[in-house]
């Protein structure tokens, strides 16, 4: 018998599967037909444009189109076009902005402006008919149903899917898209293996800070489950690429704050392993979010990830288990995760 369920939190991250599938089955001819409007403008570089959870997609595709494609790609500063009026040259760029709603009319000008240049401009949301689709000349729409709660669960998964697919689209590489179909059925088993250990999530209720480390692919499940966390347990939450770490922020250690590796399969970085045997001897809580066995059994709190997931789409699997620690915390902490006070489904920046 599937357990109880509460709230749309919890709801959402148990539907990822099924929206992922329709994603996959759904929206892989528009991601080839995107893919081939960008072959053939070949452009030099790459853009990003989102805010939130979307900002945290967009540095999964920074790391995956700079590996998996050759793109060099790059952040945007959606202040540049909306509070200081300026025009950085976009025209020999794939412009891509990342909007759950399309709503936001920062993100949408930093499309309209690649699209005036010349750019070739992909807008990825869930709403096809938002400001961000029209500004755009190609959508490849997250198909990911109404989400209700205002932490993101569904859409940023579809969006770390789309972007994915759109890579895959690029290389022309059928191993690729059969890594991919193997996506939901992943998703799936991350929910099974993890989601009786929300009660664990208990034993943190009184902490107010928490370290979130990931590496590579991974520094942006690091960002996303500590924005996770921030907004669903009123927790300072911070999240930081291993190496940064190191740079001085490795002082908190001595404080003891609770420290949440990301690091899935067989790649290991020695920055992210020396900060657990750092928190290992100086005894700070460790929660990990892996598939290592070791890494598994020197945590205090061990997040399991299915085996054999590829490098390239770990972050949509690794994001599991911090949604559903954030859920966890939330309600340790009697709190609301589907409407956090002060926030609102859709934001709008300029």
């Amino acid at each position: 018998m599937a357990p109880s369920v509460t709230t749309l939190f919890e709801t959402e991250i148990r539907e990822q599967p099924e929206a992922l599938e329709r994603l996959l089955s759904e929206g892989a001819p528009t991601a080839e037909r995107i893919a081939a409007g960008v072959r053939r403008k070949a452009p030099r570089f790459a853009v990003l444009a989102a805010r939130g959870s979307s900002d945290n997609a967009a540095c999964y595709g920074q790391y995956l189109l700079g590996i998996e494609n050759g793109l060099v790609a790059a952040l945007a500063a959606p202040s540049l076009f909306t509070q200081y009026h300026a025009t950085p040259a976009l025209g020999d760029a794939l412009v891509i902005g990342i909007s759950q709603s399309g709503q936001s009319p920062d993100i949408v000008a930093v499309v309209r402006e690649g699209r005036r240049q010349g750019a070739v401009t992909v807008a990825i949301t869930n709403e096809p008919a938002s400001p961000l689709a029209a500004a755009a000349e190609h959508v490849l729409a997250l198909l990911a149903g109404p989400e209700r709660a205002v932490a993101a669960t569904k859409t940023y998964t579809t969006q770390v899917l789309a972007l994915a697919m759109l890579s895959a689209a690029l290389r022309g590489d059928e191993k690729r898209w059969l890594e991919l179909r193997r996506i939901p059925d992943l998703v799936r088993e991350a929910i099974d293996q993890n989601a009786n250990r929300l009660a664990m999530a208990a034993s943190f209720r009184d902490e107010e800070r928490l370290v979130v480390l990931g590496r590579g692919y991974n520094f942006a499940t690091a960002l996303e489950v500590a924005l996770k966390v921030k907004e669903t347990s009123g927790i300072l939450a911070d999240g930081y690429s291993s190496a940064d770490f190191h740079h001085g922020p490795k002082a908190l250690l001595e404080a003891r704050i609770p420290v949440l590796v990301v690091a899935p399969g067989s790649r290991t970085f020695d920055d992210l392993d020396g900060i657990v045997g750092l928190a290992r001897e100086r005894g700070v809580p460790l929660i990990a979010i892996t598939d290592r066995e070791e890494l598994l059994k020197r945590a205090d709190v061990g997040l399991p990830l299915p085996p054999d997931v590829p490098e390239w789409l770990s972050p949509l699997v690794a994001a599991i288990p911090g949604q559903l620690w954030a859920l966890g915390l939330s309600l340790a902490r009697g709190m609301q995760p589907d409407a956090p006070p002060g926030l609102s489904k859709i934001t709008h920046t300029r």
